[in-house]
């Protein structure tokens, strides 16, 4: 029973797991069409090899977990990714699950480690590199983001890539990179207590200026379909093409 427990309270960890405080109220339903009908500028690919599960993205309450608790901030239309895989129980059922063995230990989870890409080109303006990976189920809020890289796409946009794992960020303030080029790897440091991707598009001038964007992806696989453009949403299972 008390195993049955611990798992049912992992499977929640990573179905509700954010990077934000819990959500209260469902304010903002309606907003305005610069939010809801942004058109991202950025050709923006996903940053990672493989098929990724959205454990948080889209823009109502249910699927970003972050919209509502940051209206008019960075994260407003932030992504959280991971990755799942088929797990056969003892019972023969079959689950998804992010981990394998020992939840505790950041190398069995699946997706820590695994190799981070730019998703367009631009200029690294920020960089955290030292910031200790936390031990899951634990999380460090006296450094939110974490280890992250802040790329500035040079057109009014900029792309956040954080929670990485310490020491793995292989680029330098000041550097220009190109989209698919490595930048660092998946990690588990500040506010995170599940190694995992989050990813954030904000504005960089004018009106937009450091508030969260709505992205759009080009060239990107959902359940084997290939999306020329699209926005991810809490649930779906994507790969680059």
């Amino acid at each position: 029973m008390k195993q049955a427990k611990l798992y049912i309270h992992l499977i929640l960890i990573a179905s509700l797991m954010s990077c934000t405080k819990t959500l209260i109220g469902d304010q903002g339903t309606i907003d305005e069409d610069i939010y809801l009908n942004y058109q991202t500028i950025s050709d923006l690919e996903l940053p990672f090899d493989g098929e990724w599960y959205v454990v948080n993205g889209g823009k109502t309450h249910r699927e970003g977990a972050h919209h509502f608790t940051n209206r008019g901030s960075g994260e407003r239309y932030a992504i959280d990714f991971l990755i799942v895989l088929d797990t056969i129980l003892s019972n023969g059922e079959v689950r998804k699950k992010h981990f394998s063995g020992d939840w505790r230990r950041n190398e069995n989870h699946y997706c820590f480690g695994k190799n981070l890409y730019a998703p367009a080109g631009g200029k690294i303006v920020k960089i955290v590199n030292d910031v200790e990976d936390n031990v899951p189920g634990n999380s460090n809020r006296d450094q939110p983001g974490g280890n992250y890289i802040q790329i500035d796409h040079l057109n009014g946009e900029t792309s956040i890539l954080a929670h990485l794992k310490k020491g793995s960020v292989i680029v330098a303030e000041g550097d220009t990179v190109i989209k698919g080029q490595e930048i660092g790897k998946v990690g588990n440091s500040g506010a995170s207590d599940t190694p995992h991707l989050h990813y954030q598009l904000q504005g960089t001038s004018g009106a937009l200026e450091w508030l969260g964007l709505p992205a759009q992806f080009q060239n990107y696989y959902l359940d084997d379909i290939l999306l020329e453009r699209g926005e991810l949403v809490r649930g779906q299972e994507v790969r680059k093409n």
